[in-house]
């Protein structure tokens, strides 16, 4: 788990995101936000971002972002 590695949520948010299609090999097309890579993401209702940990299991999901349209 990201607390037993002692990640800080930034960090655990760049291993799932950017690190994670570095290892994928698909860096060119997703992982950050870039002009030209597809825009998937989800946006939550948080005011920082380590509070996605602490409203684990609650649906503070507000929106979804796929391929740069709002779903």
């Amino acid at each position: 788990s990201c607390v037993l590695f002692g990640l800080t949520v930034e960090e655990a948010l760049a291993g799932a995101t950017r690190n994670a299609a570095r290892a994928l090999g698909i860096e060119d097309q997703v992982g950050t936000l870039e002009p030209g890579k597809r825009a998937d993401l989800a946006i939550w209702d948080v005011e920082h971002p380590r509070d996605l940990v602490y409203w684990m299991g609650a649906n503070t999901l507000a929106g979804v972002v796929k391929d740069g349209r709002p779903v």
